[in-house]
């Protein structure tokens, strides 16, 4: 579990057994008069999808933006595995996969060319590039398109890669920021799919920042962002059943007060 059921300004979530991937506490933050985030508390266990769920204009980027030190935080604190992102920021994104919703890959490169600059970023050499590069292509299923410049991918193939070049550096937890924006129903699937399949395969741990509604499970963590607060948090299931409603959509509009026009 993320946390306990909580109410729209409820205590923050308790903290579960076991070890963290990620442990935001009592953050908030602001953009001159501006409130983005106002005391976001909420924790990612190791090997489980988070889903952190909200509208457009929730706070969901700004939050992501602060785990991944795009932006600092000067109130509460964040850890991953346990190493504050403030005092120890090197420690902390060396465990830290980063897929962002803007596009990352220099088109006129090709796959390989891509994962290499990377590589380099992290002090590994052209040979050490293009092995992991290759294994990490192959698990995500475009191991063939290694040679190919990325503006003949299509949209969904070039997110699979940017996952791929997110794990080069064998991070134990990955975030992801609306990975899916822009995708059709097949390509949204798909990354979904790669995503799960980390989890379940090889035990990472998972952010995942969206709007939409169907790519949650009722199995999974979820945590409800609204105009800068967390709402509640809890399994899609647990969410639902404590609302009565019939569904994690028409649960959200009952917990924030949304007309369903707003939600997708």
């Amino acid at each position: 579990m993320v946390g306990v059921m909580e109410g729209a300004r409820g205590a923050p979530p308790a903290i579960g057994a076991g070890p963290l991937a990620l442990d935001i506490a009592h953050v908030s933050h602001a953009f001159g008069a501006r409130k983005a985030l106002d005391d976001v508390s909420l924790t990612v266990p190791e090997g489980r999808f988070v889903a952190l769920l909200g509208l457009n204009g929730a706070g969901k980027t700004t939050l992501f933006s602060l785990v991944t030190r795009l932006y600092d935080n000067v109130s509460g604190s964040i850890r991953i595995f346990g190493h504050d992102l403030r005092r120890q920021p090197m420690q902390a994104l060396a465990r830290l996969g980063v897929v962002f919703q803007a596009k990352t890959l220099d088109p006129e490169l090709t796959v390989l060319q891509n994962f290499t600059y990377h590589a380099a970023l992290h002090g590994y050499g052209k040979a050490e590039g293009r092995r992991r590069a290759e294994v990490l292509l192959a698990r995500v299923g475009l191991a063939d398109r290694i040679g190919d410049k990325v503006r003949n991918l299509s949209g969904g193939q070039s997110r699979r890669i940017e996952i791929a070049r997110a794990l080069l550096h064998e991070p134990r937890f990955l975030i992801l920021d609306e990975p899916t924006v822009g995708l059709d129903i097949k390509a949204r699937a798909a990354i979904v799919e790669v995503v799960r399949s980390l989890i379940r395969d090889e035990g990472l741990s998972v952010l995942w920042t969206t709007h939409l509604f169907d790519e949650v499970r009722p199995e999974d963590d979820v945590v409800l962002l609204h105009q800068g607060r967390v709402v509640t948090t809890g399994t899609g299931a647990s969410i639902v059943a404590a609302t009565g409603q019939d569904n994690l959509q028409a649960a959200f509009r009952q917990l924030t007060g949304t007309a369903a026009e707003e939600v997708h």
